[in-house]
């Protein structure tokens, strides 16, 4: 038989593995014997071992075609499983990063341990703002006793903390230029109280001088009344002569007109004596105001109680000099106490006459109420007497200090959070709230606050827990992760 037959892959005999590999299609050729194979037939030759062994894609396409004896066309596959299943895998895992990326949690996670922090519950409850101060225990009443003049203590009558009468003596002063000077004040003064007295009686005397001249005149006119009389009677008879009859007549006349003005002497000098005197009786009392201002300070040298009361201050040694106007000492009242408070000056515009407040003594509380509110701010505080509403406690004395639970408006119902050392890193602008096993980062906002409780405005619910202890560190964190 005629041999017809081409060798076996022998165009590759030559060809490195790696360029085999690199080729994604190749070609088998083989030539099919239509003759009946004789044992004396040269075998085909082998495939190289790099070429089919174990790959579907590398498999010897050498099988016969059957009876037609064509060739064909093998090509290697590009989706296998494995590398379906390796892109699969590569493109999961980049979704996966990428999700993260995007909606993945960033937050800024710090674990704490739960017996470190404290949680307080948000509750729905009466508001009332008010202020803790501390208040100083006073007497009701307090009269300071200065010196009203100056001078050098020659006498002291009593100790401090004697109770005292009004107006019983404590010291005397000396002063021998203030009484010099008193003394020659009175006698002007003097002097001029008989001046007016020398006036008055001068008056005195001239009135009576006026009614003796009208005495006078009144009987000259009785007296030429009865000649006038007598002669006119006689004239009519022709019994005496025209000439006696008119001088008698004339002498009346007179007489009359003498009264006449007499009489107005007399009511005119009554006026002005009216009035002179009344003006003495002005100029005498304004004297003796005077004169008593002129001993006054005679009478300030000793220096009195100047009500009922404890002498509780007492500034004085024997012989020391005092000026006028240094405080001496002061006597309280002891029936009554008050309460001086100072108060912050944030609060000085909520501060009014009538607010309320209370105090705890002993097992009791006390009932208080602002009376007085002095507007002057010293060193960031001002000051209010508070006076107790009923009863007085009876066991406080002068100068005990007490806190005070001072009301600064009526409760009203709101959201409340316990105070706690958060508002200090926050300002009440955010918290963080308990959820399960963490305390995430809210914002809320805060409004008024009482030294127990702040009023919440906006940003929780009442039964909602939240951490209120110190943030210290916690300013750049969004959530706690709280460990057991």
């Amino acid at each position: 038989m005629t041999q017809n037959k081409v060798e076996y892959c022998s165009k590759y005999d030559y060809f490195p593995h790696s360029a085999f590999y690199d080729t994604p299609n190749f070609w088998i050729e083989d030539i099919s014997m239509s003759t009946p194979e004789r044992d004396d037939a040269p075998s085909k030759k082998a495939v190289p071992s790099f070429v089919g062994s174990g790959s579907s894609s590398s498999q010897p396409a050498t099988e016969a075609s059957g009876q037609d004896g064509m060739d064909r066309r093998v090509e290697k596959k590009v989706w296998t499983p494995k590398r379906i299943a390796t892109i699969s895998g590569i493109a999961i895992f980049v979704c996966a990063v990428i999700y993260m990326a995007i909606f993945g949690d960033h937050s800024a996670r710090l674990n704490v341990q739960v017996d470190r922090i404290t949680i307080s519950e948000v509750t729905r409850g009466p508001f009332q703002e008010f202020t803790v101060q501390r208040g100083t225990v006073l007497p009701i009443q307090t009269y300071y006793i200065d010196a009203l003049e100056g001078g050098q203590i020659e006498e002291i009558f009593l100790e401090e903390g004697t109770m005292v009468e009004k107006g019983i003596p404590i010291l005397k002063l000396s002063n021998p230029t203030l009484e010099q000077n008193i003394l020659t004040q009175e006698a002007r003064l003097f002097e001029q109280i008989n001046n007016m007295e020398n006036t008055r009686l001068n008056l005195e005397n001239r009135a009576i001088r006026n009614r003796q001249e009208l005495m006078r005149v009144e009987l000259n006119l009785r007296e030429t009344e009865r000649q006038y009389e007598k002669q006119k009677v006689l004239f009519e008879r022709g019994l005496t002569s025209q000439d006696l009859f008119e001088s008698a007549r004339d002498r009346y006349q007179n007489d009359q007109k003498r009264r006449s003005f007499a009489l107005e002497t007399v009511r005119q000098d009554s006026l002005y004596r009216i009035n002179q005197l009344a003006a003495l009786d002005t100029s005498a009392r304004s004297l003796q105001r005077q004169l008593e201002h002129v001993r006054r300070p005679l009478e300030n040298l000793t220096v009195r109680a100047p009500i009922a009361g404890q002498l509780s201050q007492l500034n004085a040694e024997i012989g020391q000099l005092m000026n006028r106007g240094r405080r001496i000492g002061q006597v309280d009242v002891l029936d009554a106490y008050k309460m001086r408070v100072g108060i912050d000056e944030f609060y000085i515009t909520r501060i009014t006459k009538g607010l309320k407040g209370t105090i705890e003594i002993g097992d009791e509380t006390y009932d208080l109420t602002i009376r007085r509110v002095f507007p002057e701010v010293l060193e960031g505080q001002f000051e209010v007497d508070m006076d107790f509403v009923d009863a007085t406690p009876q066991s406080i004395r002068r100068g005990q200090t007490e806190q005070i639970r001072l009301e600064l408006d009526a409760p009203e119902e709101a959201l409340l959070l316990p105070r706690g050392g958060f508002y200090q890193t926050t300002g009440g602008n955010w918290v963080f709230v308990v959820e399960g096993d963490e305390a995430i980062r809210r914002d809320v906002r805060i409004g008024r606050q009482s030294p127990e409780y702040f009023e919440v405005l906006a940003g929780l619910s009442p039964g909602e827990r939240v951490v209120t202890s110190s943030y210290d560190n916690y300013e750049e964190i969004d959530k706690l992760v709280l460990k057991q």
